[in-house]
C-alpha cells in the first residue's frame, strides 16, 4: 500500500505503548524506505529503541497468550 501507509500503521496504531514490539519482515517492498521515518517518528514520541531482549524479564514474570508480560505473585502463606 505504499510508505506513508506503512508509517502510519506503525506510528498511529492503538496498541503502540511502552514494551511494543514492531516486527518488519525482511522481503516487505516499502519497508526499506519507511524505516527511517518510523524510527525517526517513534524517538519524537519519545520511545527508546532497545534490543528485544532488553524487553523481556525472565524472573518472577510470565507471559499470556497475548505475549503481554505480568509479575509473578508470590505466594502468601
Amino acid at each position: 500500500m505504499g510508505v506513508e501507509h506503512e508509517v502510519n500503521q506503525v506510528l498511529n496504531h492503538k496498541h503502540l505503548g511502552n514494551g511494543s514490539i514492531i516486527l518488519f519482515h525482511n522481503d516487505a517492498e516499502y519497508t526499506p524506505d519507511a524505516l527511517d521515518t518510523i524510527l525517526k517518528g517513534l524517538k519524537s514520541k519519545g520511545y527508546e529503541i532497545v534490543p528485544v531482549g532488553e524487553l523481556i524479564h525472565k524472573d518472577n514474570y510470565y507471559m499470556d497468550y497475548q505475549g503481554r508480560q505480568f509479575c509473578k505473585r508470590k505466594n502468601r502463606n
